[in-house]
């Protein structure tokens, strides 16, 4: 394809990129109202953002390895159907059990759509020459990233749309993009008449990942974390991985090649993904929090006070983008870019429910420009190292990794948040001579309004000064990430689509 066909083609994908990143983030800012309309739980609250993370990151690297052995255009339709369907049976919902269903339904068609449009440009463009096109992809994740946010508290703050359009609004977007891909996509498909899929292997890597982030949801809060129940899911989890390990060694096509994944770049590469997939999810989760219950500004100032973030991936993604196909080299990038994301992090580690927004801005814009320079530049790593037959493969095993480790980041960070801020509550109560018990505030701290204004105060407090914890964790994280970019072979990208 040439550059004008590529890029009649990559309108399409990158809309159904867009609608699948945006459908988690616009959620965000409405799920106090979505769980309120519903009368659910906290707990159902958090599985409603888990089980659709569970089910993408859990069947990523199948998509990968099915977009190796059959028809990736195919894939890519039945996909948007998939993802379609479960966008409308989410606003149909009518009661939370429900809706962390067809969230779940969701979750496997936005994890399909991830990988399968990142395989798909692959398959038609040399890694040298992606840079230029990664550019666009970063652009479209970053507003994706940050703008869920505000779209959806406009969304919600609408009274003649409300939360249901938070998931309706991805219907015509998909739609429009399944006609001009049907119209615009021309790959050439290579026919394997010895086609082989690992169900078994498919099924132990999923089994295995899903009981491990069923631990990290459930474990601090409904069990401690030295327990029994942490000693079965753990050492359950941990032996199904085993012998998912043991099965991808030895059948013919393995769902995980670990030959790809053993080898020194893609190994390192997947280890820096996962902090810089923590940054991606959780950064926009709790910065959101952070400004509405910390702050006390609505979900739509919320939003708006995230652009910064946004802006920093946008620009960071499309000028190294750019910098990336001119000069064949990727290393450097890479490392500047995780590097100013640890140091973005360090800044937000500061912050507390009085700090300058002008601070806070600079945080999130370093944070933006790290996740930019990194992102696709860590695919662009593992891809130049493969041949196109194992292409789909490898990008949909960094994908997952990236994805696991947002899931396990915001499951863990929240989890670190939930016990400080409940300790800082205490604490605050206990000074003005109130029972937390009978101030409202035991139980569920979301619906802050309700609240008498004192308790208020001591509740913005609370998770304003809790709030630069999670990002001094998420600090540490992220030099596990400087670590292991730095040890990548310095090489150069090549100019050929396959080996």
């Amino acid at each position: 394809m040439d550059h004008r066909h590529v890029l009649k083609a990559l309108s399409g994908l990158l809309i159904v990129l867009f609608v699948a990143m945006i459908s988690s983030t616009v959620v965000s800012v409405a799920l106090p109202q979505i769980i309120g309309s519903l009368n659910g739980t906290q707990s159902q609250y958090t599985w409603v953002v888990t089980a659709m993370l569970l089910a993408s990151t859990a069947s990523t690297p199948i998509w990968g390895k099915l977009a190796d052995l059959f028809s990736k255009k195919l894939l890519l339709q039945i996909a948007i159907g998939l993802f379609v369907i479960s966008s409308i049976a989410c606003g149909f919902a009518r009661s939370t059990e429900q809706l962390i269903a067809f969230r779940a339904i969701q979750g496997l068609g936005m994890g399909a759509l991830q990988v399968l449009v990142q395989v798909i440009i692959a398959a038609m463009i040399s890694p040298k020459e992606r840079g230029r096109y990664n550019g666009y992809l970063g652009g479209v994740m970053a507003v994706a990233t940050v703008g869920g946010p505000l779209l959806g508290g406009f969304i919600t703050d609408t009274s003649w749309l409300g939360w249901r359009w938070c998931f309706f609004i991805a219907v015509p977007f998909t739609l429009i993009a399944l006609v001009m891909l049907t119209r615009t996509l021309h790959l050439t498909e290579i026919r394997r008449p010895d086609v082989k899929v690992d169900y078994l292997g498919a099924s132990l890597i999923a089994g295995g990942v899903s009981l491990l982030l069923l631990w990290v949801t459930f474990v601090g809060n409904d069990f401690d974390w030295i327990s029994w129940q942490t000693f079965v899911m753990v050492g359950a989890s941990a032996l199904i991985l085993i012998a998912a390990v043991l099965v991808e060694a030895r059948v013919k096509e393995p769902v995980v090649p670990l030959h790809v994944v053993r080898r020194r770049d893609p190994a390192l590469a997947i280890v820096a993904s996962l902090a810089v997939g923590m940054a991606m999810f959780g950064g926009a989760v709790f910065l959101g929090q952070y400004f509405q219950i910390g702050r006390g500004y609505s979900p739509t100032e919320a939003g708006m006070l995230t652009i910064p973030l946004m802006l920093g991936v946008l620009v960071a993604s499309t000028v190294a983008g750019q910098l990336v196909s001119r000069t064949g080299k990727v290393k450097p990038f890479i490392i500047a870019g995780v590097v100013v994301l640890t140091l973005g992090f360090l800044g937000l580690s500061t912050i507390d429910h009085e700090t300058s927004l002008v601070l806070v801005s600079l945080g999130m814009l370093a944070v933006g420009i790290g996740v930019g320079m990194s992102m696709q530049n860590l695919v662009l790593v593992l891809q130049n190292t493969v041949p196109l037959s194992e292409l789909g493969a490898a990008s949909g095993a960094i994908t997952f990794f990236r994805s696991l480790g947002g899931t396990i980041g915001v499951s863990v960070l929240g989890a670190v948040l939930a016990n400080q801020v409940a300790t800082k509550i205490a604490h605050g109560l206990a000074e003005l001579g109130v029972d937390p018990a009978a101030s409202g505030s035991g139980g569920s701290t979301l619906n802050v309004a309700a609240m008498p204004p004192e308790i208020q105060e001591v509740v913005r407090a609370a998770y304003g000064d809790a709030t630069g914890t999670i990002f001094l964790i998420s600090a540490a994280i992220a030099v596990v990430g400087v670590i292991a970019s730095l040890f990548l072979t310095s090489t150069k990208l090549r100019d050929s689509v396959d080996l």
